[in-house]
C-alpha cells in the first residue's frame, strides 16, 4: 500500500483511557485487553455515549514506554483506578491513513517516519492512532496514524 502523508493542524481530543507501560513488541497483545476498561466505564456512565472512536496514544516508546488506549469522549471526567481522562495533543501533525489489517499497520508508521526524514521535519512525542469503526472485512478497516511535529 502506498501512503500519502499530509501535514494538518488538529485539535486536542479527550479520551477515556487505560494506561500501561509496555514495549514495542508487546503493544499488539496489550491494546485489546486494555480497551475493555474504558468501554466498561463508559457503558456504566449515563452522561457519556460510548460511540466515539478507539484511540491509542504512545507517550514514549523508548526502553519500554507508556501507552494509553481508550475511547473518544466529549467532556472531562474524574479518573478511577482503571480509567483516566486523557487526550491527544493538539497542534501540527504528520498524518497518514492505513486501510487494511492491523498486522500491516507498521508500514504506515514507517511511511510517516520516512516522510519526516525526507522533509527535515522533527517528530516529537506523543504519536497516536485513531481507529475507524470496526468492519469484519479487513480491507475496510481504517486507522489514522498521527505524529506530532515540532
Amino acid at each position: 500500500m502506498e501512503y500519502q502523508v499530509t501535514v494538518q493542524t488538529v485539535a486536542p481530543q479527550l479520551i477515556a483511557a487505560a494506561r500501561q507501560r509496555t514495549t514495542s513488541r508487546m503493544i499488539s497483545k496489550k491494546i485489546g485487553p486494555l480497551m475493555s476498561a474504558p468501554w466498561t466505564y463508559l457503558r456504566a456512565q449515563p452522561a457519556f455515549k460510548p460511540d466515539g472512536r478507539n484511540v491509542a496514544i504512545y507517550w514514549d516508546m523508548r526502553n519500554g514506554g507508556s501507552i494509553e488506549v481508550g475511547v473518544e469522549v466529549t467532556a472531562p471526567f474524574d479518573a478511577t483506578n482503571d480509567v483516566v481522562c486523557s487526550g491527544t495533543s493538539g497542534g501540527t501533525v504528520a498524518m497518514t491513513t492505513h486501510v487494511g489489517s492491523y498486522a500491516q499497520l507498521g508500514a504506515a508508521h514507517d511511511a510517516v517516519m520516512a516522510w519526516s526524514r525526507q522533509n527535515a521535519r522533527e517528530i516529537v512525542m506523543p504519536f497516536w492512532e485513531i481507529y475507524g469503526h470496526w468492519d469484519n472485512d479487513p480491507a475496510k478497516v481504517r486507522t489514522d496514524v498521527l505524529y506530532l511535529l515540532k
